[in-house]
């Protein structure tokens, strides 16, 4: 049933058509200003507020342990037959494709899909998908933060408290990792414990890539820059050996022991050469032994550490290869603290042990030259870092004195004014010059235990820190601190200049300074020689005078 109501309205309830009309202007009101009124006027000072009625947010960040997965893998080697046919047999195969080949269905369809694919693979030629369409434009990160977060961490799989003693990235740039376990304090190492250490993809941080077993426990390693397969060890026993990943875990070939290092090797390099198979080692027993892994029978030459003129046989701790310098001079800190510049192939046997840079007050633990400008190297040793000229025997810039020992650090491979230093009291300091030079850009807390080893990728993108607990974390850096900004080179050219044309004057002022006291000196000598020549003389005269009245 339709339910409705009817109502009805007289036109005049509508109220009247309204008809406007202009009319002139009217003044409704005049108000003149009063001067008396305007003296009380107090301007108020503009005071801005905010309002935020959503709810304040926080931004946390946490790295959960790593889940273990398990890969189950089914291999299929050939299916889709019939029961009849036999793929085995090729007469069988060729006789059913044949078969299959005639049919009308089939036929229609390889034309309808050739069709398709004839306009994909057109498309595809006229476009580049790999095309960068802004390429060339210089980005400024300046004003950029610099940061560096964690993006993965590798815990030594033995569980045996072993240290991260030493990293090493792959060559070519990608994402394997080596990390070198070890104990390297004197007769800690206990019976039964882990000897391996382990070859990381730090995109697949579950399991390790590669186990490696050596004889000894590791305390270096790096791969070869040719060859990426094959891997340098220096054993906790003094031998050199190397390993090679496409023939399993264990050494190739081993060093003999009485022709090793009596000293763990704490650092070695693969040298420049045509081969390849060049490498020198440096331990705590004073001598560098070069190499070559086609013949490892003995030491193809030696190195004792002396300073020159001296008897006293100088430990090494880290070692400094850069072909940039030069293909056959490298350099060596020591337990000392000092720095030592040598020549492979000096004229003289004498000269192959150079200059020595006296500087730390303990054992350098780092040492690298600047990838941009090899004239000037980082040392990192006990509360400091310092930047040297190798013309000069003193440092040109010397960092802050910290609170606890640096243990490392390394220049960025891609930024000529930012380096790395790494403390015992677990902090990551990132330095860039081209923003300040007093204090770091920025302190990272990597670990609660002392940090042992860095190591920076080639595309300085990823950065590996080892500590003593055996761990080690993966840091992924800003583009603030791996793309280099505009003038920086300029920039640090001319830091770099200043503060070594400051340390020559200083030098020259001091041996200015020294040359006058010696002056002083003797002239100081001879007056007072002189003093006594005149009182001898004046006692002769005396003693005469006296003689001669009586």
């Amino acid at each position: 049933m339709e339910i409705y109501r009817q109502y009805a309205k007289q036109r005049r309830d509508f109220g009247r058509h309204p008809h406007f009309t202009d009319e002139g202007a009217e003044m409704l009101a005049d108000i003149r200003p009063n001067e008396e009124h305007a003296k009380d006027h107090i301007h108020r000072n503009p005071v801005t507020t905010v309002t935020q009625v959503v709810q304040e947010m926080s931004e946390h960040e946490v790295n959960t342990n790593p889940v273990v997965f398990t890969s189950k893998v089914m291999h299929h080697v050939e299916g889709g037959w019939p029961k009849e046919v036999d793929y085995t047999e090729a007469e069988h195969v060729i006789r059913y494709r044949k078969k299959v080949e005639k049919d009308e269905e089939y036929i229609k369809a390889v034309a309808a899909l050739g069709t398709s694919m004839e306009e994909l693979v057109k498309a595809n030629n006229a476009i580049d998908i790999y095309e960068e369409y802004f390429s060339g434009r210089n980005l400024d990160y300046s004003t950029e933060k610099p940061e560096a977060r964690t993006i993965a961490g590798l815990t030594d799989p033995s569980n045996s408290k072993r240290g991260a003693q030493y990293v090493c990235w792959h060559p070519d740039g990608s994402s394997r990792l080596a990390v070198a376990h070890s104990i390297l304090e004197f007769q800690k190492l206990q019976e039964g414990t882990s000897l391996s250490s382990y070859i990381w993809d730090v995109n697949n941080t579950t399991a390790p890539e590669l186990e490696l077993r050596p004889q000894s426990q590791l305390s270096s390693l790096n791969f070869n820059m040719k060859d990426g397969s094959l891997i340098g060890a220096g054993q906790y026993n003094g031998q050199f050996s190397f390993f090679d990943m496409r023939k399993g875990s264990s050494p190739v070939e081993a060093t003999p022991i009485e022709h090793s290092h009596r000293d763990p090797i704490y650092d070695f390099a693969w040298l420049q050469s045509k081969t390849g198979t060049e490498a020198m080692t440096a331990s705590t027993d004073g001598e560098v032994l070069w190499w070559d892994i086609r013949k490892l029978g003995e030491p193809t030459e030696t190195l004792t550490l002396k300073e020159r003129g001296g008897e006293t046989v100088l430990g090494a701790v880290c070692m400094e290869y850069n072909p940039a310098a030069g293909p056959t001079k490298f350099m060596v800190g020591t337990e000392s603290g000092s720095i030592i510049s040598c020549n492979r192939k000096a004229k003289n046997p004498q000269d192959r042990v150079g200059a020595a840079y006296p500087g730390h007050h303990g054992p350098v633990y780092g040492l690298v030259r600047n990838p941009f400008y090899p004239k000037y190297f980082l040392s990192i040793g006990d509360w400091t870092a310092r930047i040297w000229n190798e013309d000069l025997r003193t440092p040109i810039i010397i960092s802050k004195y910290h609170s606890s020992y640096l243990t490392g650090g390394r220049w960025s491979p891609t930024r000529p004014a930012v380096f790395f230093s790494i403390r015992a009291d677990g902090l990551l300091d990132i330095w860039d010059f081209f923003l300040k030079q007093n204090d770091p850009v920025l302190s990272l807390p990597v670990s609660d235990n002392p940090l042992t080893s860095f190591r920076i990728q080639e595309n300085g993108r990823m950065a590996a820190v080892g500590a003593r607990d055996g761990s080690t974390a993966i840091l992924q850096l800003a583009d603030s601190l791996v793309e280099m900004q505009p003038n920086e080179k300029q920039s640090l050219t001319s830091i770099l200049e200043r503060e070594t044309s400051r340390e020559k004057n200083l030098e020259k002022a001091l041996k200015e300074a020294k040359i006058r006291a010696r002056k002083e000196a003797s002239k100081g000598s001879e007056d007072t020689k002189k003093d006594a020549n005149e009182q001898e003389i004046k006692q002769l005269e005396d003693d005469f005078f006296k003689l001669t009245s009586s």
